[in-house]
Parts: C-alpha cells; sequence; structure tokens
C-alpha cells in the first residue's frame, strides 16, 4: 500500500439508540489491503441520509436485522488507491461511487469491484443522483406510474430527493407543484422550473389545492408524512397516486398516535391509491435508472443541488444529520471526508 498514513477513521452504531448521536462512536482502523476481488477506495465525499440513519440506529429499518457495533453511511464517492491482484476494470486513480451500506461514513473502504461504478469525478453532485435520484426516478415511473399532462405534487421539493423528483416531473411533461418552507427554497424551485411553489410556513396547503386545482393532484410524490400526508390524500384526483417516499415530519420524534376515521372511505370513492417505496425492494430497476440520470446530467437536463453547508471530516456527520432533520437544507447534504 503507498499511502501515507495506515489507519483511518470510520463511524459505528456502538448501540441502538433514539437519536443518532448517542448511537455513535468514531474508531480508527488499519487501512486495509485488497483481497483478489476488491478494491481499495479512498473516499472524498458521502451522502448524509438523516431518515435512515436515524431509524437504523434505533433498529427500525425492517429489511435489515443488526446487532451493534455496525457500520453507517451509504452512499460514496472517492478515488480507487489500490486494486485486488484479479480486478481488471479498475485502476488507481479512478473516480468512483458506491451505494452499499457502511460504506459511506468512512475515510477508506474495501469492496468487491462489483459494487463499485465508475464516473468522470468524484464530485458531491454524484452523490445527488445516486442512489437519491435513482430513488425519485424510480419511485415516480414505477410506483407513482408517472404519466404527462398530469398534476404532480412533489413535498420537501427544494431536499436532496424532492428536488431531482421535480425536474423528473417536469421534463415528462407534467404541471409541477412544489413545497418548500423558506424563500431561499422557493428561488431553487424557480429555477428548477417548478409551475406552482408552496411555501408552506406563509400559505396553507390544504387551502391552496382546493382553490387552485379543484380537480385534485394526479400523483404525489411524499417525504414529510404527517398533517402533509393526511391534506395530500384529501387531494387526490380520480385515480390519483401518492407515493410514500419518507416522513421526515416524524423521524426526530417517537411517531405519532393516530386516533381519527381510517382512510379507506376517502381512497375508495375517487379509486386512488396510496403506495409505499424502498428502493431495496425495485432493485431491478436501479442500473437503467442510473445510466439515465447520469446521461441527463452530463448532457445538462439535470440540475444538481447540493446543500452550501460545509460539513468537513467524520467528526461532523452527526451535526449534518441533525441539520438535515431539522429541515434547514436545500439541495442534498454531503459531508466532505
Amino acid at each position: 500500500m503507498l499511502q501515507e498514513c495506515k489507519t483511518y477513521k470510520k463511524l459505528i452504531a456502538k448501540q441502538f439508540a433514539q437519536d443518532f448521536k448517542s448511537a455513535i462512536e468514531i474508531v480508527e482502523l488499519p487501512i486495509p489491503e485488497p483481497a483478489p476481488s476488491e478494491i481499495i477506495i479512498r473516499n472524498k465525499f458521502a451522502g448524509v441520509n438523516a431518515g435512515f440513519d436515524t431509524l437504523i440506529c434505533r433498529g427500525e429499518v425492517s429489511y435489515v436485522n443488526l446487532t451493534p457495533p455496525f457500520d453507517l453511511g451509504v452512499e460514496a464517492v472517492g478515488e480507487v488507491v489500490a486494486v485486488g491482484k484479479n480486478v481488471t476494470d479498475f485502476q488507481v486513480g479512478d473516480a468512483v461511487v458506491t451505494t452499499a451500506r457502511g460504506g459511506g461514513y468512512r475515510e477508506y473502504q474495501a469492496i468487491n469491484a462489483d459494487l463499485a461504478f465508475k464516473v468522470r469525478e468524484a464530485t458531491p453532485e454524484i452523490l445527488t443522483l445516486m442512489p437519491t435520484g435513482v430513488s425519485a426516478l424510480v419511485a415516480l415511473e414505477q410506483v407513482g406510474e408517472m404519466k404527462s399532462q398530469e398534476v404532480v405534487l412533489v413535498t420537501a421539493a427544494a431536499g436532496g430527493t424532492g428536488h431531482i423528483a421535480v425536474q423528473l416531473a417536469k421534463l415528462a411533461g407534467n404541471h409541477v407543484i412544489g413545497t418548500c418552507g423558506s424563500d431561499t427554497k422557493g428561488q431553487l424551485l424557480k429555477e428548477l422550473g417548478c409551475d406552482r411553489i408552496i411555501n408552506y410556513r406563509t400559505e396553507n396547503l390544504n387551502q391552496v389545492l382546493k382553490q387552485e386545482y379543484p380537480n385534485g393532484v394526479h400523483l404525489v410524490f411524499d417525504c414529510v408524512g404527517k398533517q402533509v400526508f393526511d391534506t395530500c390524500v384529501d387531494n387526490l384526483a380520480i385515480r390519483g397516486r401518492l407515493v410514500v417516499v419518507g416522513f421526515i415530519s416524524e423521524y426526530a420524534n417517537n411517531f405519532e398516535q393516530v386516533t381519527q376515521p381510517r382512510i379507506y372511505q376517502k381512497l375508495f370513492w375517487k379509486a386512488t391509491s396510496v403506495r409505499g417505496f424502498l428502493m431495496p425492494l425495485y432493485k431491478e430497476y436501479m442500473v437503467e435508472a442510473r445510466d439515465r440520470l447520469l446521461d441527463l446530467f452530463y448532457t445538462n437536463k439535470l440540475k444538481i443541488a447540493v446543500d452550501p453547508t460545509e460539513f468537513q471530516g467524520i467528526e461532523s456527520i452527526a451535526a449534518a444529520v441533525e441539520y438535515l432533520l431539522s429541515g434547514r437544507n436545500c439541495g442534498k447534504v454531503v459531508a466532505g471526508l
């Protein structure tokens, strides 16, 4: 190995806890040698996924059964620094992106070469496309059955996933409504071509939808949950679809107990549907979605918003998670490593 330093830092969940900060610990380990089919990557940037990070540290991600200690973080982009003897597709210096769970919040990672994907440059923008943008594309098309000439509503539209969803819905030829909570976010949505921007701090979402969209919304891409979810269900058009992509309003606290009428009577009379989206359960669409997004990005058809707030080093990740949960971000939150 040619690294000057011999050890690296990574973030682990040492125990389950209600909040991310209480669960984590930074550990230092020797930089590994690559196994024959592995490459060693020096991570440059990691994508921050506060909702997933919080839920996994509570032991509430149903499709993984983990016992602490376990590694944290998902998507990372970096540079190949060593290759195993059987690896032919990569060489030292290649820029690569990885989306393996546990590979993100660390300075170096050893990973099977099959799980890395070569990109032009190791930039934060790439982490907005993979897996965040991929999730937006697959959720809209496969789960939401996105068409053209429809009304599409994206909640938390200026966030990492939301701002990609807005553009994809516009590219498909739809009228797009975006919700956000500040003028700065509203400005970003304007630049992305959003047709109607609703700042929920100054306007009432339900009122706007009832007055301006009396025929309802055909497709909702919801990342927020709680009252926003209820309002969106109430305002679905005939045969409208609501895709649950997340529920960030509930990640920071315990889930709210709901004591109100069940929603099937709302769905039944308009033949509407509520569908959950979870990327690991739609794996077969990932490669095609990734290639299409990269093509849109490289041909300047897709704008990428990375939040300008700087988070540097493994030590900054807890603050980045907190910042994202607070809803202040504009675009994808990325930590430099």
